[in-house]
């Protein structure tokens, strides 16, 4: 019954649910690996590896891509000090205040009004660990709670470096996010709007299928491969097809593919282009017991995709992150819609950064997504079209071995065509102002 009841959280009689709010992307936790334990290790400052804590910079992503290693002698752990403990705890002490413009109310003679709501709170706690168990053997891990104090495993995976003496030979296993330039988990903007990337989490109305969220980590196996000075890179996973949910929920598969290149541009610096791939089948319905869904047993699997380009380009103080991508659902997900047809859809965004300093930096982003086909064909054509704008700042005062602190203010602003409760357009909105802080 334990194992039932995990899958009966998660099983399409709550889609309905997980399609608004995934759309509109409520509340983000998105556990970051920035630790400060890698610098402590190897004596360095954290803008070493760092645009701005928690991004990475070029140098970052190649220390990433040898498995948290510098690939000198002092990466196997025998070296490290028996004091040295490679965990970091991270949290966001706030004020926030949040408003929907089209909220269901009881009280209301129109049965919607707009809902405000502010106030001082707290972000769930990330606990990060990484590093090296031996030279060319690497993990990572991170519980990760909810302002609750209600704990999962967002991250868990092993990785084999370097096999066979060759950088073109990786092989991790285990929770893990999907290999990304740009990446959702080191994001810089942390607000229950702002703080994912809506491309990357999108699900049309009418659809079932919350399994292609490439935002999300996943369990599964990755191949990766990089040159020696990481500016070719090259990656492919099979991942079980449940979103990164525990346990065996169905018996289906999705493969993730990338590839980008860094090429030198002089004094703009090291510029990269790239493309990823997520091709996979889902289950549609699942055989049940009592009304409730019985583990492993999905079935009528359906296929899905998600294709898209990105970028990271910088110029002088300004640098862009740049993603496009197209989805397609097929009519398999959109149960009890007649007629159904494919659901398919592109969208992208530009996020634009200007680090004033390695102290300071300003952030905006601008995000759509438009339908181009509809589940249900009598459907309105721009239903569940996005459009999302963020701006913010981070200010570090410090940057040390030992700590990361940031004084952090966002607002975001986020509408979904046709998606409130009366069928208009849904507009939810974030102010944030809080200490984001790690140690």
């Amino acid at each position: 019954m334990r194992a039932k009841s995990r899958l009966s959280r998660w099983f399409p009689d709550v889609v309905p649910c997980l399609v608004a709010l995934t759309i509109l992307l409520p509340s983000f936790c998105q556990p970051a690996a920035a630790i400060p334990a890698f610098a402590r290790k190897y004596g360095l400052r954290c803008s070493a590896c760092h645009e701005a804590w928690p991004m990475l910079n070029y140098f970052g992503q190649k220390f990433k891509d040898n498995g948290y290693q510098l690939m000198n002698d002092r990466d196997s752990p025998i070296w490290q000090n028996n004091g040295y403990w490679p965990v970091t705890m991270r949290i966001t002490p706030n004020w926030h205040r949040e408003s929907d413009n089209k909220t269901s109310t009881d009280q209301s003679p129109t049965g919607v009004q707009q809902v405000t709501a502010n106030g001082f709170d707290v972000s769930g706690l990330d606990i990060l660990a990484g590093g090296t168990l031996e030279k060319n053997i690497s993990f990572l891990l991170v519980p990760s709670s909810d302002e609750t104090g209600a704990f999962h495993f967002e991250s868990v995976n092993a990785r084999l470096d370097n096999l066979f003496g060759s950088s073109w030979v990786n092989i991790k296993m285990g929770k893990f996010e999907l290999d990304n330039i740009v990446s959702e988990k080191r994001i810089l903007t942390i607000s229950s709007n702002g703080g994912g990337f809506n491309i990357y989490h999108f699900i049309p109305a009418g659809s079932s299928n919350f399994y292609g969220q490439i935002g999300d980590n996943q369990f599964g196996v990755e191949w990766l491969g990089h040159s020696a000075n990481d500016r070719t890179r090259v990656s492919a996973a099979l991942v079980s097809s449940n979103d990164g949910n525990v346990d065996l929920p169905n018996n289906s598969y999705s493969g993730f593919f990338a590839a980008s290149q860094a090429f030198d541009a002089g004094k703009l610096g090291t510029q990269r282009v790239g493309f990823y791939a997520m091709v996979g089948q889902a289950p549609t319905s699942f055989l049940t017991s009592g009304g409730i869904p019985i583990e492993g047993g999905g079935q009528s699997n359906k296929s899905f995709s998600r294709e898209g380009f990105n970028g990271i380009f910088y110029l002088g103080k300004l640098d862009f992150q740049v993603v496009t991508q197209h989805g397609s659902d097929d009519a398999g997900f959109a149960t009890g819609i007649t007629g159904a047809r494919n659901a398919v859809w592109n969208g992208g965004f530009v996020e634009t950064h200007y680090v004033y300093s390695p102290q300071l930096v300003f952030i905006q982003r601008s995000e759509w997504v438009r339908m181009s086909q509809q589940a249900d064909p009598t459907a309105a054509s721009n239903l569940g079209d996005v459009d999302a704008y963020t701006f913010g700042y981070r200010y570090m005062p410090f940057m040390n071995a030992r700590a990361g602190f940031a004084w952090h203010n966002e607002y975001s602003w986020v509408r979904a065509r046709g998606m409130a409760p009366d069928g208009t357009d849904l507009s939810t909105s974030s102010l944030m102002l809080g200490f984001d802080f790690d140690f």
